[in-house]
């Protein structure tokens, strides 16, 4: 894929050949939107359940951080940014959202957070406190641009 091709167009390119691929294999309801992000929690823990070794699905839970910043993209206004360095440093990432209000957040970042911890960090939560409709705090996901 080429490096030099705008952020929202690699990004959104990740996640549509993810979709096309999981959707092949499995009938699983990847529609891009809210209830969708249940799906790739589930696909997480299954990965987490089958593989312990992060580096070795490493591809995979790129491309599902990739769905779930889609998804934000397309149901939350959000748009893709690269990160400068000190972002990237604190994300452990090279791109992320910038939601209407100015707030970044790390969905790939997300993705990996619910492989390592499990259950108590959860993508589609995520979405639900970014519009108020959660009452858990935010973990550490964010930073102002």
């Amino acid at each position: 894929m080429e490096e030099r091709a705008p952020v929202e167009w690699r990004m959104r390119r990740y996640a549509a050949q993810f979709v096309r691929q999981i959707t092949a294999r499995h009938r699983l309801p990847l529609d891009y939107s809210e209830n969708s992000l249940r799906v790739v929690d589930f696909i997480v823990d299954g990965l987490r359940k089958g593989t312990p070794d992060r580096g070795s699905v490493q591809p995979v839970l790129f491309e599902l951080g990739a769905y779930a910043g889609e998804v934000l993209v397309r149901r939350a206004g959000a748009e893709w940014v690269e990160f400068d360095a000190d972002q990237r440093e604190l994300f452990g990432q090279p791109v992320g959202v910038r939601m209407p209000d100015g707030r970044v957040w790390n969905p790939l970042g997300k993705v990996v957070k619910r492989f390592e911890a499990g259950e108590r960090e959860s993508v589609r939560m995520l979405y639900l406190q970014l519009h108020g409709r959660a009452s858990r705090p935010l973990a550490c996901e964010q930073r102002s641009a």
